[in-house]
């Protein structure tokens, strides 16, 4: 089968474009037919080997990449079931976190694969799994919007800004984004009553508070972004897209904000790294009910996946970046 591979930790010109085995699957696991898959910061951080600590906590190999085929989410169809898996049975269209998606095949455990919605195309479908669960986790379970909450998105035009703003929506929020001048129609597009051009105006003022701000940005100080915050307001932060090329990135933003944490009233939460299939059954049910909509910014081609990791890493990407793949 093609696929994306990578021998050594640097830029994305180190990814290959190679013949390789297709994976072998387990008794719990399935083999799809990969036929898009989504770019995610993680991905870059993946490739780097940064934030370097990362390295000495095993997280992505201390020499080498721990996965030689790059790549966790994506959309596709089952090829192959393991002799444990129920519900799922060769044919059906799925989405969710495959191990090494850019690749014409991929293996996934059955529990973190759920069935496609009829409405996405393979491409919409690809781009759900990390950044809506991630948009859910931080909006609905650890920043506990509730209906009347003045919720702030910061990077609200990016991958999971945009499901962010549709998630605080239908729970009922009044949502205000942040983003650039170019991104303004498109943030009003997918939902938020407010929107705050950043070349313009800054948020952290202290003019406005609000219950919630969902920060995915990481490019205010704590002290600012508090600010903002009511008194007993909440902020949560996702730093998984920090600048490449530091010694901690977003564990040392984690740390400090768990340190600040424990000595003011406002409510200081890093976003954790989960995956389980109640959020991504979650997040499917919103799209089937209309609620929630993938915003894609571009394609690329499994053969220019390192193209589209170079366009990722520039920062300005509106929505989501897939892999096309079959």
């Amino acid at each position: 089968m093609k696929a994306i591979v990578q021998e050594r930790f640097g830029p994305p010109d180190v990814l290959q474009f190679v013949d390789t085995d297709q994976p072998e699957i387990g008794p719990d696991d399935v083999l799809v037919r990969v036929h898009a898959a989504a770019l995610n910061p993680y991905d870059w951080h993946m490739v780097r080997g940064d934030p370097y600590v990362a390295r000495l906590m095993g997280v992505v190999g201390l020499t080498k990449p721990k996965p030689p085929v790059v790549g966790v989410d994506g959309a596709g169809v089952v090829e192959a079931v393991g002799a444990n898996v129920r519900g799922l049975r060769p044919g059906d269209e799925v989405l969710g976190r495959f191990e090494g998606s850019f690749a014409e095949y991929a293996r996934a455990e059955a529990d973190l694969v759920v069935p496609k919605p009829a409405r996405l195309t393979f491409e919409q479908a690809a781009a759900v799994t990390m950044a809506g669960q991630t948009a859910l986790r931080a909006i609905r379970d650890v920043g506990e919007v509730r209906a009347g909450h003045r919720v702030l998105i910061n990077g609200a035009a990016g991958g999971v800004g945009s499901f962010a703003v549709q998630i605080a929506v239908a729970l009922g929020a009044e949502v205000t984004g942040v983003c650039s001048t170019r991104n303004v129609d498109l943030v009003r597009s997918v939902g938020a009553a407010h929107v705050i051009d950043y070349m313009k105006d800054d948020f952290t003022d202290g003019r406005t508070q609000y219950d919630v701000i969902h920060d995915n940005v990481g490019n205010q100080p704590l002290s600012r972004l508090r600010r903002a915050l009511t008194p007993t307001g909440t902020l949560v932060t996702n730093a998984g897209g920090s600048p490449s090329g530091q010694v901690f990135g977003p564990i040392g933003g984690i740390l400090r904000v768990l340190a600040v944490n424990v000595v003011v009233r406002q409510r200081l939460r890093p976003l954790p790294d989960k995956w389980n299939r109640e959020h991504l059954l979650a997040v499917v049910a919103l799209i089937e009910a209309g609620k929630l909509t993938p915003v894609l910014d571009r394609t690329f081609p499994l053969a220019d996946t390192a193209a589209g990791l170079r366009y990722l890493e520039e920062g300005h990407a509106r929505g989501k970046v897939v892999i096309t793949v079959n």
